[in-house]
């Protein structure tokens, strides 16, 4: 779609700074459409979409015969508190429970907030799929057999240039093509780790990982996290000072469920305490790509000098998650990698590593972010907004600077599980707490998945699963 297009979001976003700096206060009237067409340059018909999108986000209100006037905000929402888990290792027994969530998150028929992959309607990766059609029916012989363990080399050279742009220079020769980027995962789990060592992570952390380090027979030592800029480094310091940990695995940006990205200066401190005890440190990087702000977070690797970390990420949510897509920088632990990857899947699809890499070359995957980032920092918008006005005042609301899930940390009577089969019940799905600990945690809060594209049934299972925690607190009262 032309950049044109999205002149009405570009004159929103103004709008919204304006209110954001004082210059337009609560209660006074905005500058007239007429007016603000014609400062701004834009037709009319722009000005009334934008003037019609600030409503919708709360940022203006429309009076009957008068005009649009800056709308008295509500106050801001508290960020959750920093998690509290007990400071030793716990066994996972997450599986059954998330095969159930998943089993719900992929159910059409339910209000699609449980499950944290963007709709296609969204995505709208057509371009990429033509690509994968010329390389079928140019190339389909050639691309219908193995590659070696290490990826497609096009492929892995175009992932290397990218590299370049967030500060680390990568030769393709370092990289590995992985299913996914669990499988990223659960390869660099194996090559530092035997079953019963302890891993170090976030709490909360990803529903996806634990249910990894329960299949592998590995133990989970939550560290607590805060909501803005991850782990507590006294936390992470006292336990490799015990020399529990084989192995540390956080998020590089966006962490999932809480959306919390570490400033420079502290992963700089992380990298220099994991130097010191010689652990290595496992980094998923699978939200980076989708910052709302002018700069893409930096990963650990591209920060870390020594050679200790190992890089993970994939393309499953900002473009493809069909095409199961991801990819390993594993430095000297390549070799372990690309055994275990060989004995486990061999190699990865030819054909859609083909595609991609023509996709990435040409310069599709760019503008393709460009849109999905500002298509996701409006849907957080809006379910922030919807949450504002449907949820009770003393929820808690995460405020994440990237991806697209929201963390609610909800009154202490309220128990996201009971609350989550009532849901169902109302066509709805979300994913409760407890999923995102090892340890049980989190019983009274919820992740918000913001991944599909917003419209009035998303507003009405938000406004509906607002009264249900609203009548949870009258019953435990």
């Amino acid at each position: 779609m032309p950049e044109d297009a999205y002149r009405y979001e570009e004159l929103a976003r103004f709008i919204t700074t304006l209110v954001d700096v004082g210059t337009l206060m609560p209660g006074i009237r905005a500058p007239s459409l007429r007016s603000i067409s014609r400062e701004r340059k834009v037709s009319m018909a722009t000005a009334v979409q934008a003037y019609r999108l600030l409503e919708d986000r709360g940022v203006l209100e429309a009076r009957p015969q008068s005009g649009f006037y800056v709308a008295r905000r509500q106050p801001e929402r508290q960020p959750p508190k920093t998690s509290r888990p007990p400071a030793r290792a716990t066994s996972v027994s997450v599986s059954g429970v998330i095969v159930k969530l998943l089993e719900h998150a992929s159910d059409p028929n339910l209000v699609p907030l449980g499950c944290a992959i963007p709709s296609s309607d969204l995505l709208n990766a057509s371009r990429l799929d033509r690509h994968l059609a010329r390389a079928a029916r140019e190339h389909g012989r050639d691309y219908n057999t193995y590659t070696g363990p290490q990826g497609h080399r096009q492929l892995r050279r175009e992932i290397a240039r990218r590299a370049v742009r967030w500060g680390r220079a990568l030769s393709p020769d370092d990289l590995v093509v992985t299913v996914g980027c669990t499988e990223a995962l659960i390869l660099s789990l194996r090559a530092v780790t035997r079953p019963g060592d302890t891993i170090a992570i976030e709490s909360p952390t990803y529903f996806g990982l634990l249910h990894a380090l329960e299949a592998m027979g590995l133990r989970a030592l939550e560290l607590p996290t805060d909501a803005t800029e991850g782990i507590k480094l006294a936390a992470l310091q006292e336990a490799l000072a015990g020399n529990q940990v084989a192995a540390c695995l956080f998020a590089s940006s966006f962490n999932n469920p809480l959306g919390c990205t570490m400033p420079d200066t502290k992963k700089l401190a992380v990298l220099d305490l994991l130097a010191r005890h010689d652990v290595p440190l496992i980094e998923d990087d699978i939200y980076g790509d989708i910052c709302f702000g002018p700069e893409r977070p930096k990963p650990f690797i591209a920060l870390d000098r020594r050679g200790n970390t190992i890089y993970c990420s994939s393309f499953s949510k900002t473009v493809a998650p069909g095409y199961r897509i991801g990819w390993v920088v594993a430095g000297r632990h390549l070799s372990r990698i690309l055994d275990a990857k060989a004995a486990f899947t061999l190699c990865g699809s030819v054909l859609p590593q083909a595609a991609f890499a023509e996709f990435l070359a040409s310069g599709g995957y760019d503008s393709h972010l460009r849109r999905i980032r500002r298509v996701f920092a409006h849907n957080i918008e809006r379910m922030t907004r919807a949450i504002d006005r449907s949820f009770p005042t003393t929820t808690r609301v995460s405020r994440p600077a990237g991806g697209f899930v929201l963390w609610l940390e909800l009154p202490p009577q309220v128990k996201t599980r009971p609350l989550f089969q009532r849901a169902l019940e109302e066509g709805i799905c979300f994913a409760p707490g407890e999923v995102f600990s090892a340890s049980g945690r989190f019983a009274n809060c919820l992740r918000l998945s913001c991944g599909h594209s917003w419209d009035d049934r998303m507003e009405r299972g938000i406004a509906r699963l607002g009264e249900l925690v609203s009548e949870a607190i009258e019953r435990g009262r």
